[in-house]
């Protein structure tokens, strides 16, 4: 039987370009097909390091997984190995890659991750929350209702959450959380690794009252502290911070 080709999920910058991994700028100088959610993106780090391009390249996002999976299965086959990249990250985590990935393992075929830049990771250490346990929770649902019955199921739980939120809905989600979780410590994450990234930090009350009807720019991560007397309100408490 002929050998295939390796996948390989390789992890790219949040913001900063210069939060890449050696070994994924040689990966991706390497392999023959690159597959991405979005190729503009993905080729910027090629321009930003001075690399020639992989001979195939091609979209893989949420809106074509099925048939991009297809693609990349066949090509694994015929021996080419495959690098998988998201806009920033890595893939798997709130994108693409999870599907490829399990039918990979079914098939047998070689599967090679390069870790790096994480929203998740930066935001929790970020926030000056305990990072002792946390639970990442990805995107909320967008409608309150089915919003507040997703937080709840983290109510009575002690782990820190993190979240990520679209800057149309950060101060909905916010107001909810205080509703259903309480006013505990958190910290509200934009634009993180980048040239105008901030970090708000609070109890979710008075970031809820801060964010309402605004609408950041750039990608936003909330960290929410878990259910712990330490790092709830109580009298004339003030966490408010902005970095």
């Amino acid at each position: 039987m002929a050998e295939t080709g390796t996948l390989y999920l390789v992890a790219t910058p949040i913001g900063n370009m210069e939060d890449i991994t050696l070994r994924a700028l040689r990966i991706l100088s390497e392999v023959d097909a690159l597959a991405c959610e979005d190729t503009r993106f993905t080729r910027r780090i090629f321009e930003r390091y001075e690399m020639p391009s992989p001979r195939t390249i091609f979209s893989y996002h949420e809106h074509n997984e099925r048939a991009a999976g297809k693609r990349i299965l066949g090509l694994l086959e015929a021996g080419t190995s495959v690098a998988v990249c998201s806009d920033g990250g890595c893939p798997c985590i709130s994108d693409p890659g999870y599907r490829i990935v399990a039918e990979c393992r079914e098939r047998g075929y070689p599967i090679d991750v390069l870790p790096g830049a994480s929203a998740v990771s930066t935001a929790l250490v970020a926030s000056g929350l305990s990072p002792a346990s946390y639970t990442f929770k990805g995107f909320p649902p967008r409608k309150s209702g089915a919003r507040r019955r997703w937080l709840e199921a983290e109510r009575d739980l002690p782990h820190t959450l993190v979240i990520f939120e679209s800057p149309y809905r950060i101060g909905k989600l916010l107001a909810d959380a205080f509703a259903v979780l309480g006013d505990r410590s958190a910290a509200v994450c934009l634009e993180l690794t980048k040239k105008f990234e901030e970090i708000h930090r609070g109890y979710l009350s008075d970031l809820a009252a801060q964010f309402e009807g605004k609408r950041p720019k750039g990608e936003i991560s909330v960290v929410i502290a878990g259910n712990n007397p330490k790092f709830a309100r109580s009298g004339d408490d003030d966490a408010g911070d902005s970095v």
